[in-house]
């Protein structure tokens, strides 16, 4: 469906090429300071025609806000924006009227609903993530004054063309030896986790933070580009200051709800969070990660193997997480395939396409971490209010019983 969350609900409407995308967020807490300048930041990231690695559609996605605000602060009411469509070319897309694009989902749609969008994808266009965009500039916004929550991806890797291995994510890697166990977290890549800013992601075109690999990354779009083809690449994320206790077991667990959240994005095909798939390869011995105390006096863990989420709770350490991209399906290649009747035929596809998506992609998974962040914590929020209004429990040992303050005139104050 068209609806993300519980309590902080976003609904997205419109397509392509049609005069309008938008969305309504409801759940947004009353007395943010919201202006439409917290939003554009990120849409401006998003927006087409950055540079030549992305598609040349002129697209200038001003925000246009219509309600649940009034002086610049937020009502609590649902909010409602929208961002027009300017330059459209449905006239592009005039083949696939007879032609279901390769690995694109003019075929799916059309067997799922009976009819479809007759240009740009409808709403299998990533033109529908500039309403996601939008709505997780709100949660972050309230994120960030609240929680000090911060939020920053970047570009891992494009096609064969990773970061060096000790800036990467952990990843599979082959070994001659079977009880190979070297950490995969290197101290270098927890430290760029701890520091990375967007400042430092968008200084490239590319958004990849070691300009020697973004420049061999450039140069792997153009060659893309110049052939009329694509190439695919990985985002990784990570998420700093969020507190523990987020996620509702058992279904909707935090890397659950994450990894929902991500893989509802167009072209993604791939979401590990922590040590991922690195992680079967390790002993336990070795991936667990031990307790210590904190210098406040709180509990945290020396090593972060599990990437913040431990039984599908958050635990206060850093969450970190990558997705994987495939290849843009439009290319403008001539390609061997079939119209909707069978028949074989030759389709070389028009419109204007991103050689490769991960640069573009970057706001759109900060976006989808916020929406996902945002929710879980109202949730948690509001079963620690319904818990605080009750007496305090004294039956129990106190290492099963979290301290809690009474809530002003309830039963046990």
């Amino acid at each position: 469906m068209s609806t993300y969350g519980s309590l902080f609900r976003v609904t997205t409407y419109g397509e392509s090429h049609c005069a309008s995308v938008g969305a309504v967020v409801d759940g947004c807490p009353p007395g943010l300071q919201l202006s439409a300048a917290d939003i554009q930041v990120q849409l401006s990231r998003r927006r087409p025609g950055q540079s030549n690695l992305t598609t040349p559609r002129d697209e200038k996605d001003l925000i246009h806000l219509q309600s649940g605000l009034e002086h610049g602060v937020t009502l609590g009411t649902p909010i409602a924006f929208l961002v027009k469509n300017e330059d459209q070319r449905p006239h592009d897309y005039s083949e696939t009227d007879l032609y279901p694009r390769p690995s694109h989902a003019d075929y799916t749609y059309l067997e799922k609903y009976g009819i479809k969008a007759s240009s740009g994808g409808g709403r299998s266009s990533a033109r529908e993530t500039v309403a996601r965009v939008a709505a997780g500039a709100i949660a972050e916004k309230y994120l960030k004054l609240a929680y000090g929550i911060e939020i920053v991806a970047f570009v891992s890797s494009v096609g064969k063309i990773h970061l060096p291995a000790a800036l990467a994510p952990p990843s599979l890697t082959p070994s001659s030896n079977d009880d190979d166990e070297d950490d995969a977290l290197s101290d270098d890549f927890r430290q760029l986790l701890a520091t990375i800013s967007r400042e430092q992601v968008d200084s490239h075109p590319t958004r990849c933070p070691h300009h020697e690999t973004a420049e061999r990354m450039t140069q792997r779009i153009i060659r893309a580009k110049n052939a009329q083809d694509s190439i695919g690449g990985t985002v990784t994320c990570v998420i700093r200051g969020i507190p523990s206790g987020l996620g509702e077991p058992v279904f909707d667990k935090f890397e659950a709800s994450l990894g929902h959240a991500m893989l509802s994005i167009p072209a993604t095909k791939a979401f590990e969070i922590g040590s991922g798939f690195r992680g079967t390869e390790v002993p336990g011995s070795k991936h667990n990660d031990p307790f210590i105390r904190r210098s406040d006096g709180s509990l945290g863990t020396a090593t972060n193997w599990s990437g913040g989420v431990q039984g599908g709770i958050t635990n206060g350490e850093d969450i970190y997480f990558r997705i994987g991209f495939k290849s843009p399906a439009t290319i403008s290649q001539s390609q061997e395939t079939a119209q909707y009747d069978g028949t074989p035929g030759s389709l070389a596809a028009r419109g204007r396409h991103d050689p490769c998506v991960v640069p573009r992609a970057v706001p759109i998974v900060e976006a989808m971490a916020a929406i996902v962040v945002m929710d879980q914590l109202l949730i948690q929020n509001s079963r620690k209010t319904a818990a605080s209004l009750l007496p305090p429990i004294t039956t129990l040992p106190a290492t099963m019983v979290m301290p809690r303050k009474v809530a002003e005139g309830s039963p046990g104050n």
